[in-house]
């Protein structure tokens, strides 16, 4: 306001100092001209470069101060993270609406699968999904186990445990989903994993425009996505853009181990020697999920688990590099205490399976990463109380307070729309 101020105090001097050339009723003319001009670049909150309404802005979001955590966030330029757009997201996220399908009885939303408790997984003991495994609306089960939406925000090597999401991948539409090929339908980032969603048989099984529909037509919405985004319009790409906004939002630093790695908590013995196992080659867990405290290099490996190999959708898929023949991502461990089953597959229901495999079910096949360095011996040959060691420090990776966290869970309007 101030600095208009004085530009329209300006401009009023330079436009009297001319008014001397003209008679006293072009003065008074002009006298009343220039007061107009004042109160309006007096009122204008602009930065003096603007003309119009001041330009939309929403809140920038601050991440929670993480000590240790990468500084290198994986946020679009076009897609800024904002309180407002967090917000619309988290709802998004809940909204069972979403599929477009409310007229019919089938609610399904993020959240149906992505459960909080389970650090956004569905959970072994999940009543619907069977061991964990989810299917969609259409009864089809996804292709993969899952994993969980925690601390993407940091991961730069791609997403779905084959990177097939990423910044390098062109493509646009799919033929298959009957989308065509135009933005926003790219495959590049959360976003895409978003309007996928909707389509996708094995989740939603929906039509991008009936959801879109059905989100403009709840009367919560629109001005949320005002608030947000600067104008109520509702579409697809601010849809994918709020609810990756969200899930970009949901950071997990709150562990004991995190604690303890701030000086804010203490392990015990039996942590302390798991931790040191953990970090050793003769536990060998490092290598693949550790080097930081997100516990995942977020790199692709095979593990050992096979000797032959037909999946399409491991990382060769992707890379087209002989050596990814059956590797997968390497998921982070953080929450491992609560995101059974295990494995792309979920072929291990518990941390005592998973144990018995890097202990002594390797297999070896001519695509084994180098890093599974123990496969001649089938493993790393780990004894009970190792194993009881390891657990113990694996359990301190479980970050409470983010499965308990009111900013993250279920708006309370829409918990009889959320399709849990």
């Amino acid at each position: 306001m101030r600095h208009n101020f004085y530009r329209g105090k300006n401009n009023i001097y330079i436009i009297m100092k001319e008014l001397k050339k003209y008679d006293r009723m072009a003065m008074v003319v002009f006298a009343f001209l220039a007061v107009a001009l004042f109160i309006v670049q007096a009122c204008n909150p602009g930065d003096g470069k603007e003309s119009g309404p001041a330009a939309f802005r929403a809140t920038p979001y601050e991440f929670p101060e993480m000590p240790y955590f990468p500084k290198n966030l994986n946020i679009p330029a076009d897609n800024p993270m904002t309180v407002e757009g967090v917000e619309l997201g988290r709802y998004l996220f809940y909204d069972g609406r979403l599929a477009g399908r409310a007229a019919e009885g089938l609610l399904m939303s993020c959240a149906t699968c992505h459960i909080q408790e389970k650090g956004f997984e569905a959970g072994i003991d999940h009543p619907v999904f069977s061991g964990g495994r989810t299917f969609g609306l259409s009864g089809k089960p996804a292709p993969n186990n899952m994993l969980p939406v925690v601390n993407t925000v940091f991961n730069h090597n791609g997403y779905f445990w084959n990177g097939f999401i990423n910044e390098s991948n062109n493509q646009l539409g799919s033929a298959s989903y009957n989308v065509p090929a135009r933005e926003p339908y790219h495959f590049k980032n959360i976003e895409s994993v978003v309007w996928m969603a909707i389509v996708a048989p094995h989740e939603m099984d929906g039509d991008i425009q009936k959801s879109v529909d059905a989100i403009a037509n709840i009367d919560i919405y629109p001005s949320m996505f005002e608030k947000a985004f600067g104008t109520p319009e509702v579409n697809i790409d601010r849809i994918s853009k709020a609810i990756a906004q969200y899930v970009r939002s949901i950071v997990s630093y709150r562990s004991k181990f995190h604690k303890w790695l701030r000086r804010q908590a203490e392990l015990s013995p039996q942590e302390l020697r798991g931790h040191d196992l953990f970090f050793s080659e003769d536990g060998d867990c490092f290598h693949c999920h550790g080097g930081s405290v997100l516990m995942t290099t977020n790199l692709y490996y095979n593990n050992a688990k096979d000797r032959s190999f037909s999946d399409p959708r491991d990382r060769y898929s992707v890379s087209g590099d002989p050596m990814d023949i059956g590797a997968y991502r390497a998921p982070s461990l953080i929450n491992i205490e609560v995101t059974a089953p295990y494995m792309h597959d979920g072929r291990f229901a518990s941390l005592d399976e998973a144990f018995g495999h890097y202990s002594e079910g390797l297999v070896y096949s001519d695509f084994v990463h180098p890093l599974m360095k123990a496969v001649r011996e089938g493993g790393v040959r780990l004894n009970q109380s190792q194993r009881d060691d390891l657990k113990a420090f694996l359990l301190t990776l479980t970050d409470r307070e983010l499965l308990n966290d009111p900013a993250f869970s279920c708006p309370p309007e829409l918990m009889e729309w959320s399709g849990q």
